[in-house]
């Protein structure tokens, strides 16, 4: 019997994929607490899980005795798209709650996981602070960038994943590797280190065949779209919605989301968001502002003057000091980015994981609560939130069930199980009859009243 903890639980990932992780090394386990402050998110987990838990963190006085402590804490403060001030920020200090409760009872292992922005914070500080406090308590510390993807799983998903282990320096088969490097350059064929005898995933296993039609994008947007792509939508398979970069992008003016423009027009904005990045032009990451000379160095037409008060009447541009801006913000788009059935999905995110779409089966749509959890490795039956905007929410701050089911296979073997050789590493790559579901985990993995 493996007795754990589940801090920071969300909707109850880490304790999912630990208890998969078990299960399928013939350990049964029993959560004694498990600490989540969010009530939408407590209520998904206790229905799932008929365990519900505790609130605030820094309420809780001590941890009973227990083997494994599992913590996702919160990411906001050392992700790349946070405001990056991290112990400074309350958020941040709540890595040391969970110092301070180790302090009141030292489990065997620990199992942290965050964004990988985390590593680099502060040029570094902010982790070596964490594995400084985490060794200082007689803890081996091991870190390891896992990507979703060489997990079984069509999802693009890196994250820094932390063990430690109390008074011992076991060795993990566990290998850093950051996948592809973006779901563009995913090769569907490639072979991983974790799947040598298996397919690669693809976003076409999960999607669901016939989904509600609230789930369709609106008849405006998709005639749009349309439009763009010719009368050809397998043209938006891995299209980026974005105003402000271009490659493989649709933006604003093509759809006419502000009023229809010219192919001039069309054309001078495409030039003007890929010539601004110039260095010629400046340093600013997003690009400069320029004057109308500058725009005429790359577009030559005998109707500029008219073509850019055109784009500024139809608030495409804006100018500030004489110069040329495209409008900063979102454009409302409905979907911002269009998945490729072949390839793999860009990472799930709380802010817009309800608009990542796809063209499959001939309806033009965004993904569904379902099939973003099983982007995140979710069995079916797992019970979701009703509200699809709540549901979308909490898959996108989740951890990936495959990952920590992986990661605990390991840390088991390499921790419990040395006397163990019956029980051997299971392949990091499961096939789908050997993941257990949780109406098959709850009675193997609790002693209930």
């Amino acid at each position: 019997m493996l007795k754990f903890i589940d801090l920071f639980a969300g909707i109850g990932g880490l304790r999912l994929g630990f208890e998969q992780g078990i299960a399928s090394l013939g350990w049964r386990g029993e959560c004694l607490l498990a600490s989540e402050i969010d009530a939408e998110a407590s209520q998904v987990y206790s229905q799932n899980f008929l365990h519900v838990p505790e609130g605030d963190i820094r309420q809780i006085k001590s941890l009973p005795e227990h083997d494994v402590l599992l913590a996702g804490f919160p990411c906001q403060s050392f992700s790349y798209a946070g405001k990056k001030q991290g112990f400074g920020e309350i958020r941040g200090t709540l890595f040391f709650e969970i110092m301070r409760l180790i302090d009141t009872n030292q489990p065997q292992i620990l199992i942290l996981e965050n964004v990988r922005g985390l590593t680099t914070h502060d040029h570094g500080k902010t982790f070596a602070t964490i594995e400084h406090e985490i060794k200082l308590r007689g803890y081996s510390f091991y870190q390891f960038i896992l990507n979703s993807v060489n997990f079984g799983l069509p999802q693009n998903r890196v994250r820094v994943y932390m063990i430690g282990v109390l008074n011992a320096s076991p060795q993990f088969n566990l290998i850093s590797d950051l996948g592809p490097k973006d779901s563009h350059s995913y090769n569907a064929v490639q072979l991983n280190l974790f799947s040598l005898n298996h397919f690669p995933p693809k976003v076409k296993d999960i999607l669901e065949e016939n989904p509600d039609s609230s789930f369709d994008c609106s008849p405006e947007f998709s005639q749009a779209l349309n439009k763009v792509v010719q009368g050809d939508l397998n043209k938006l398979h891995g299209v980026r919605l974005i105003d402000y970069r271009g490659g493989n992008s649709i933006h604003s003016w093509e759809l006419g989301l502000r009023g229809d423009c010219s192919q001039d027009e069309i054309k001078l904005m495409n030039l003007l968001i890929t010539e601004r990045r110039k260095k010629k032009f400046g340093q600013h990451q997003d690009g400069k502002q320029l004057t109308r000379e500058q725009i005429a160095s790359f577009f030559e037409h005998p109707k500029l003057t008219h073509l850019l008060e055109s784009l500024v009447t139809k608030r495409y541009l804006k100018v500030i000091n004489g110069r040329y801006k495209p409008v900063s913000g979102n454009f409302s788009f409905e979907v911002y980015k269009f998945l490729d059935p072949e390839k793999v999905s860009v990472t799930l995110v709380a802010s817009d994981a309800n608009r990542i779409g796809v063209y499959y089966n001939n309806r033009v749509r965004r993904i569904t609560p379902r099939e973003a959890a099983r982007l995140q490795g979710f069995p079916d039956d797992f019970q979701l939130h009703p509200n699809p905007s709540k549901a979308f929410y909490q898959l996108g701050n989740s951890v990936s069930i495959n990952v920590i089911t992986a990661i605990t296979q390991d840390v088991i073997n390499q921790v419990f199980n040395n006397n163990c050789p019956e029980l051997p590493l299971l392949h990091l790559n499961q096939p789908k009859e050997n993941v257990y579901s949780i109406a098959e985990l709850n009675p193997i993995c609790h002693d209930r009243e």
